[in-house]
């Protein structure tokens, strides 16, 4: 057995094995285009949260009973998948296909690297674990 390897961990299963974690913000009605196009890519599960936030337009102006005003937050939806690195081109292209309108405030995408993952039902870890 190497020194870097867990007791009971087999060759081909290191739990450092590449894998990156895709973040992706957009506009909350282009969710279902976005989620349907990462399942024809074979993502097999996402975490989806609401949030607020601002880019380089800093929000947006609008008027409420004549009176100017701006919104600092604007809502989006954030999509956050982990996938093996091989992966990684398909997703961002898939995301940014289906997520694009032209406009103002279409989000961004990010993509880090992980370092571990567990199933915490069966122990699996690594890519086995995503």
């Amino acid at each position: 057995m190497r020194g870097d390897m867990r007791p009971g961990e087999a060759r081909g299963d290191r739990s450092d094995a590449q894998m990156k974690k895709v973040e992706a913000i957009i506009k909350p009605f282009k969710l279902d285009e976005v989620k349907d196009a990462l399942t024809e890519v074979g993502v097999q599960g996402m975490t989806v949260t609401e949030v607020k936030g601002f880019g380089r337009t800093g929000g947006k102006k609008e008027v409420y009973r004549g009176s100017a005003y701006v919104v600092d937050f604007v809502p989006k939806v954030k999509v956050e998948v982990v996938v093996p690195d091989e992966m990684v081109h398909a997703v961002i292209e898939a995301i940014e296909k289906a997520a694009k309108t032209g406009r103002i405030g279409d989000g961004k995408i990010f993509a880090s690297p992980i370092d571990e993952a567990v199933r915490i039902r069966t122990g699996e870890r690594g890519r086995d674990a995503i």
